[in-house]
């Protein structure tokens, strides 16, 4: 795995994740365990333009009070 992020809020639980495959990486974006978005990219520059945009999201989310597990 070459990101995973996972954070609470309360009950609700959100878990980012970047993992290579066979054909490039799988973006990942779960919510209280439930894939919500899957993104397959073959370019490992849409793959850093991707992770940058989730990292915002997290500064974001980690300003409304989630918080970071482990």
């Amino acid at each position: 795995m070459l990101f995973v992020k996972n954070l609470r809020n309360q009950e609700q639980t959100l878990r980012y994740s970047i993992a290579p495959t066979d054909h490039g990486w799988e973006v990942r974006e779960e919510r209280d365990r439930q894939v919500v978005r899957t993104a397959h990219y073959s370019d490992w520059h849409r793959v850093e333009r991707v992770k940058r945009s989730i990292v915002v999201q997290l500064d974001a989310l980690r300003e409304k009070g989630w918080r970071e597990e482990n």
